[in-house]
């Protein structure tokens, strides 16, 4: 299901709970040399992790489903897509940034594992902020050129999530 605020749109992943088990127990067994590459270095922390899907169980049907649900959202059925993890441990935050730097035509991000009071997705434009309290299961599709931030995670734990970007094929 989409459910749609003028410039958000959420969606949930079906059997979400054993699908992100099954990202998380992979994900925890990565080893350095599964990284194909780290970006975005801040704070002693790599916000960008890249990784081939095949190195995490389950990761494919979270990023089928999010084609799937771009291709309806953008009316286009080649798109090309590109996805890496965030990662975010007790004290984190991640500071405003855009997607909008090549030819993208949505960005989204999926959350696999999501304690409480481990940071919000906040959507900042002219005239408003919003804040999105993820859930584990959630989709939240935007535009790439909406400026957005991950307040501090609170928690005592790690909060996962798949960020994505779509483009032309």
């Amino acid at each position: 299901m989409i459910e749609e605020n003028s410039r958000i749109h959420f969606a949930h992943l079906a059997d979400a709970d054993r699908v992100n088990d099954a990202i998380l127990e992979g994900y925890k067994s990565l080893e350095e040399k599964d990284f194909i590459r780290r970006s975005h270095s801040f704070g002693g922390r790599y916000e960008n992790l890249y990784i081939a899907s095949s190195r995490i169980p389950g990761i494919e049907t979270v990023l089928d489903q999010a084609r799937s649900i771009a291709s309806s959202l953008l009316k286009r059925d080649e798109l090309r897509m590109g996805f890496w993890l965030n990662d975010m441990g007790p004290g984190d935050a991640t500071s405003r940034h855009d997607h909008d730097e090549l030819d993208e035509l949505l960005s989204a991000v999926y959350y696999v594992h999501v304690p409480g009071n481990s940071g919000n997705l906040v959507i900042h434009d002219a005239h408003c902020r919003t804040e999105v309290t993820p859930k584990e299961g959630m989709f939240v599709f935007f535009a790439p050129a909406v400026v957005h931030s991950v307040s501090v995670n609170q928690s005592a734990e790690r909060r996962l999530s798949i960020a994505m970007n779509f483009g032309p094929a």
